[in-house]
């Protein structure tokens, strides 16, 4: 699909300003621009961020009552419940939690929803085991700022709750909770309104200990890379700390994760948690019973981590088939039902597909089409539905505008859950097509590549890749770097290699590089009869040891005018 290009404007003065002061490159300084960094203080902490840096835990709403509750449960020896999310964030929280808690000497039992018989958030069959188990407090980790009515009930039958979240509440409505810890809180003093859910939780525990608690890292960075949080700001400092922790001193279920994967490698990136590590903790939580991640993350024995990193490598396998089927079936309704002069937003429903992983495929047809996508299991009663959406289409207000014919629904910007009555889905479909036209213009359903700079084949060096480095940890709005160089030929003939992929050496007639292109084998005889092209690249940042390994990662090529 043709993808707009997006290159930032060149900051010359501040661009200066940075690099003279903090002694980097012109290059690097335009980077650290192009997200955000508007000032050398602001650079220095992006660069070089210190665990020291992280905000006064209780600048969160609520942080006091929460703290002040939890040290009368320790001096009344009270019972305590942890409930959390199914998914990886509520998944580490929970571990991180019910782990601190633990050691605290209190009796800490968890509860965590299973996705298909109970859906997200809190529900009755938890209110139930909390009254059977004489639970005096109840704390969500991962949710719970929409659950009203559920929380009603709690303070009914005499438990308190502890809300701690990140999601965005309602019209800045609030549960009837006892403290409501989360940074998205209109109320909320702390400076940094991103944390993932294990976030939220990681500063409860801290704030209850007094010191910040490095020995949690590997739990919070798994949480927020997997629940794609900007790794910006405290995010960041704790994913580049988090990812150290994962390789020096593994849990016994993480290294058995990794030798499953696979993975024999001294460094871990965020890549590599995204697509490899999250999956399989995830799967559990799509296919089964999360139970078993949460196990694996709290194993202590060798065998037992052996044995559920096995059942969740193999239930990644059954996962990856289901998808495929789902993928295949969405991708033929999409061609045969909708019609894309007119739809705006895709909306599919079908009888039997798998409610785990309605998100991930409904991801995956939001990026082929570039269209915000909501995929809905049919059922009897009620059906249930993931939303992925794309820039400038904020899908959970449009789901507010929509939630007079919605049971539930909640989420984030770019994705959100929901249910709905099966007489209610074309009246949805409606809906968010009307505001789709008014919100979305023609550009905003085109992708669009968003690339750092112009750069010239001679600026890049084993230095500058070097320098690059520095900004990793990768991910959410913090993207590996994208460069643009115009006006470039072919200086052998192209290569292709495996299935589908494409080996060319690209010059500007003094400098010469290789160039790799995933799934672009089909661009070889259009290269190869082509005056000149435009070059959309990457630099990859490993194996390189001196200036004859390095090569560009194609992202996107433009073909100037061809031969006749």
């Amino acid at each position: 699909m043709y993808r707009i290009w997006r290159i930032y404007q060149p900051n010359f003065k501040l661009r200066e300003e940075i690099s003279n002061n903090l002694n980097i490159s012109n290059i690097l300084s335009q980077l650290l621009i192009n997200r955000n960094i508007e000032d050398t203080q602001s650079a220095e902490s992006f660069l070089y961020p210190k665990f020291l840096d992280l905000s006064f835990s209780f600048l969160l709403p609520d942080m006091k009552k929460a703290v002040e509750r939890i040290k009368k449960a320790i001096y009344n020896k009270e019972r305590i419940l942890i409930f959390g999310d199914y998914d990886v964030d509520g998944i580490t929280a929970v571990a991180l939690l019910e782990s601190v808690l633990s050691n605290l000497g209190l009796r800490v039992f968890h509860y965590l929803p299973h996705r298909i018989n109970e859906g997200y958030g809190l529900n009755t069959n938890v209110i139930r085991m909390a009254k059977s188990q004489n639970i005096h407090l109840l704390i969500t980790v991962d949710c719970g700022i929409t659950n009203f009515l559920e929380v009603e009930e709690l303070n009914r039958v005499g438990i308190d709750v502890i809300i701690t979240d990140h999601h965005l509440p309602l019209e800045d409505k609030l549960p009837s909770a006892l403290a409501v810890v989360d940074p998205q809180c209109r109320s909320s003093k702390y400076p940094y309104k991103a944390l993932a859910g294990v976030g939220v939780a990681y500063k409860l525990a801290s704030a209850l200990l007094g010191r910040e608690l490095r020995e949690y890292l590997d739990l919070v960075c798994m949480g927020t890379v997997a629940d794609s949080m900007p790794l910006l700001g405290e995010n960041r400092t704790i994913a580049k700390e988090g990812l150290f922790k994962l390789i020096e001193s593994p849990r016994l279920g993480f290294k058995a994760l990794l030798n499953v994967s696979r993975i024999e490698k001294k460094y871990l990136n965020t890549e590599d948690i995204s697509y490899i590590i999250a999956p399989r903790l995830n799967a559990s939580g799509r296919l089964d019973d999360a139970e078993i991640s949460l196990k694996l993350l709290m194993s202590k024995s060798i065998q037992e981590a052996n044995e559920l990193a096995e059942i969740l490598h193999n239930l990644n396998t059954s996962r990856q088939k289901i998808e495929e089927k789902m993928l295949k079936e969405a991708e033929d309704m999409v061609e045969n039902e909708i019609n894309f002069k007119e739809d705006k937003v895709i909306i599919l429903a079908k009888e039997g597909w798998h409610q785990g992983l309605l998100g991930i495929v409904a991801s995956k047809i939001k990026d082929t089409f570039h269209r915000p996508t909501v995929m809905i299991s049919l059922q009897e009663g009620i059906c249930r539905g993931s939303a992925r959406s794309i820039r400038n289409f904020h899908i959970l207000e449009m789901l507010s505008q929509c939630k007079d014919i919605l049971n539930n629904f909640g989420g984030h910007s770019l994705a959100a859950g929901l249910s709905i009555s099966k007489k209610n889905i074309q009246h949805l479909k409606k809906r968010l097509n009307d505001l789709a036209s008014q919100k979305l213009n023609l550009e905003d359903l085109y992708p669009s590549l968003d690339i750092d700079m112009e750069l010239k084949l001679k600026d890049i060096s084993v230095e500058l890749l070097d320098e690059i480095a520095i900004m990793e940890p990768f991910g959410e709005a913090n993207p590996h770097p994208l460069f643009y160089t115009p006006k470039l030929k072919l200086s052998k003939e192209p290569q292709i290699f495996g299935k589908n992929h494409i080996k060319i050496w690209v010059t500007d007639g003094e400098f010469s590089y290789p160039a790799i292109g995933f799934n672009m084998a089909n661009l070889k005889e259009f290269l190869e009869n082509c005056e000149s092209f435009d070059l959309v690249y990457s630099l990859p940042l490993k194996g390189y040891r001196n200036s004859e390994d390095l090569f560009l990662e194609i992202e996107d090529i433009r073909l100037n005018s061809l031969r006749p």
